[in-house]
């Protein structure tokens, strides 16, 4: 007797899902987010989200920042759409009606502690294969943020603390100062 195998889901399936379930599709599995984001994770979000949003518009960038929930489909396999905490996307053909289609330039995930594993193993490396060009760790717990920076197929990365000031890689110009952050 065959064993029954585990369904696997497309890009239909994820947007079938009632409004109130936020979840992401990876690789035709549906991973639920059950818990509600800490105070941290929402403050550190906004601080974050603002500052990039205030550089951008004060360089005239044609660049665009998204907070979570914001949908990005990574690739054309219908079976990965990841919602990041914070994506930076320069390309608008990139942008659709329902999120992104394509890699981001940045991304920013804030760790959670009960997905560490998911950001820090399962997203970088789904991210390094799909052509991000700087993925940020922020990790609250840990007052750490970790950059990786897509070097030739795979991600250099350097670590930060909460009282550094990060210079982003896709900008020559910008630095985010956490010390100076209001979280």
């Amino acid at each position: 007797m065959p064993s029954a195998q585990a369904k696997i889901c497309t890009e239909e399936d994820y947007y079938n899902l009632p409004e109130n379930v936020r979840a992401e599709l990876i690789e035709g599995n549906l991973i639920y987010n059950h818990a509600a984001p800490s105070r941290i994770h929402q403050s550190i979000l906004m601080e974050l989200s603002g500052t990039i949003r205030d550089y951008l518009k004060s360089k005239n960038r044609p660049c665009r920042v998204y907070p979570a929930p914001f949908a990005v489909k990574l690739r054309e396999d219908r079976k990965t759409i990841v919602e990041p905490d914070i994506s930076v996307i320069c390309d608008r053909n990139k942008l659709t009606d329902r999120g992104c289609t394509g890699a981001p330039d940045w991304i920013i995930e804030i760790v959670s502690p009960g997905n560490s594993s998911h950001d820090y193993i399962l997203k970088l490396n789904l991210y390094a294969n799909t052509g991000v060009r700087e993925y940020w760790i922020v990790d609250p717990g840990k007052e750490r943020i970790f950059v990786y920076r897509l070097e030739q197929n795979h991600f250099e990365v350097e670590t930060y603390t909460f009282h550094d000031s990060i210079p982003v890689g896709i900008y020559t110009d910008l630095q985010i100062d956490f010390a100076s952050l209001d979280f």
